[in-house]
């Protein structure tokens, strides 16, 4: 058997099941904050994809505060061999991260989630999906996927045909 090339053993997710992922992710973290009635002080999406389902969770949980932080790991399909911040958000909201809720899309092999954990280590992080080697820096997601599944996202997407993988006929 040949091996499998990146897109061939992926998972599609369309603007409407992120939305989905992202409002149930915003459930799970309803009332589990450190504050007054289990409320959170701040979102921190990471940048570039955590932006979206971040947007969706301060929505969803009424946070007025949101931040970012940029943290380059990827360049397009291959993992860089280090992760590093490129933007850090506000020092004087993230302190040690007590009361933040950090959140990306997803966690792979956890290495942007690890450099992050060191800076905030008493924030609280949640993806959306998570793949097992990086979740156990996960504190709360909502789907897990395989190790080698790419993950294709509705922003990296174009719509167009797409031939069936059988009864081309």
């Amino acid at each position: 058997m040949t091996e499998r090339l990146p897109h061939e053993k992926g998972f599609h997710v369309s603007w409407d099941q992120l939305h989905r992922d992202a409002r149930a992710l915003a459930w799970r973290l309803d009332g589990k904050g450190p504050g007054e009635g289990g409320v959170w002080r701040a979102v921190v999406g990471i940048t570039r994809g955590g932006l979206v389902p971040a947007m969706i969770v301060s929505r969803e949980l009424d946070i007025r505060v949101v931040d970012t932080i940029s943290v380059k790991s990827y360049s397009h399909q291959a993992q860089a061999p280090e992760a590093k911040v490129t933007k850090s958000p506000q020092g004087d909201l993230m302190r040690d991260g007590e009361g933040i809720l950090i959140v990306d899309d997803l966690v792979d092999t956890g290495k942007t989630l690890e450099l992050v954990r060191r800076l905030y280590p008493r924030a609280h992080f949640a993806t959306v999906y998570a793949k097992p080697k990086g979740k156990p820096l996960v504190d709360t997601y909502v789907t897990e996927v395989s190790q080698d599944t790419w993950i294709f996202f509705p922003w990296d997407m174009a719509l167009q045909y797409v031939q069936p993988y059988r009864g081309t006929d």
